[in-house]
């Protein structure tokens, strides 16, 4: 069964820190989080249809956990069909300008989309990733959670800071 931290696995992959390379193929770091903190969500409305299986979240739509917080303009949450997958996340579809920050770590975009079953998050539109002073910028980033890489396309550009002044 997918549980809360499932949800937040995404946003711990999204926020950790890049390679410092210009290069399509981006590797995830092994940043701790602790799923077990409590979770809260905040939007201006919610809206739940029992028809398809889903909830959205909209306007100024907040989700914090411990020092981790996603913010977009909308939020979709579908659940899994079928008797055996009650309540359980099938994908989260996030738009309308999508920030992942975790310390000083963030991930921005004008979408992303979380496809539980496979483990895969595509962020898309205008992506940047930055950690501390250094950036990545590209059309679209794909990770795959589950082996804990990511891949940036169309045009990828770095921003690296060398420390010297």
């Amino acid at each position: 069964m997918i549980k809360r931290s499932s949800f937040y696995a995404l946003l711990v992959a999204l926020c950790l820190p890049v390679a410092a390379f210009a290069q399509s193929n981006v590797a995830f770091g092994g940043l701790k989080h602790d799923s077990s903190l409590p979770i809260e969500i905040s939007a201006d409305q919610l809206t739940v249809d029992q028809a398809s299986g889903a909830a959205t979240f909209q306007g100024n739509v907040t989700i914090g956990q411990g020092d981790m917080r996603l913010s977009a303009g909308k939020v979709r949450v579908e659940y899994a069909t079928g008797t055996d997958t009650t309540g359980e996340i099938s994908r989260l579809h996030a738009t309308n300008g999508v920030t992942l920050v975790n310390g000083a770590e963030a991930a921005e975009a004008r979408e992303a989309v979380y496809t539980i079953a496979t483990g895969m998050v595509v962020m898309t539109g205008g992506v940047i990733l930055t950690q501390g002073q250094n950036a990545l910028s590209s059309d679209k980033l794909t990770v795959n959670l589950r082996t804990g890489t990511g891949q940036m396309d169309g045009r990828v550009k770095s921003i690296i800071q060398t420390g010297e002044n």
